[in-house]
């Protein structure tokens, strides 16, 4: 990069690759940085390196933990006897923030997308089932998101989901087609749960 020095422009290339991020936005983070105390670039750089190391998949619902399970599995014993599912870890943060969902989630870390090779073998779809069976469900919400490939999994989850008896419900369209519920506000996602519908394989 003309202009910046060796590590400074490896930095800002680094930043750029980060979601929503683009080459002008890494550029002032990068100078932000430099500008910054050590103290305050070492402890960026600890809070990354320890996130990345000690966070893993929650055994009973696959979002983020640094146990055995994450801090919602951990207290679900004053949860109600709902799941919902989503399909990557930032919805479960984007419905908490809502505050209007008491129940639990099983995470999917993605969705069905024929075109991008990813079938049900590629989901932990068998774990979600026998965990349906085993802890006895009132509900399953299924948050999906609203585009071609979000649709596509809800479908598929409807067909292996009416044999076991229980209520299925499908979040509401107040999420925008094409949205992913992750970056959807938080008074969207509170109306699209409260309207949402029984559906049928």
């Amino acid at each position: 990069m003309i202009g910046y020095t060796k590590f400074l422009g490896t930095l800002i290339q680094e930043l750029s690759k980060l979601p929503t991020i683009g080459p002008k936005s890494a550029e002032r983070m990068a100078l932000h940085l430099l500008k910054s105390s050590p103290q305050r670039s070492k402890a960026l750089a600890e809070a990354i390196i320890l996130a990345k190391e000690k966070t893993r998949k929650c055994k009973a619902c696959n979002y983020f933990a640094e146990g055995d399970e994450c801090p919602i599995c951990r207290n679900k014993q004053n949860r109600d006897k709902v799941l919902c599912v989503v399909e990557d870890p930032q919805d479960v943060i984007a419905i908490e923030h809502t505050g209007r969902y008491a129940g639990l989630y099983h995470v999917l870390w993605g969705r069905l997308s024929p075109l991008d090779g990813t079938g049900p073998e590629d989901l932990p779809l068998k774990q979600m089932i026998s965990r349906i069976k085993e802890e006895n469900f009132q509900e399953i919400i299924i948050a999906t998101s609203s585009n071609r490939d979000g649709e596509t999994t809800a479908q598929y989850l409807r067909q292996i989901l009416t044999p076991l008896k229980v209520r299925i419900t499908r979040i509401a369209r107040g999420i925008p087609v094409g949205s992913n519920i992750g970056h959807i506000d938080k008074a969207t996602i509170s109306e699209a749960f409260e309207g949402r519908r029984e559906v049928s394989a």
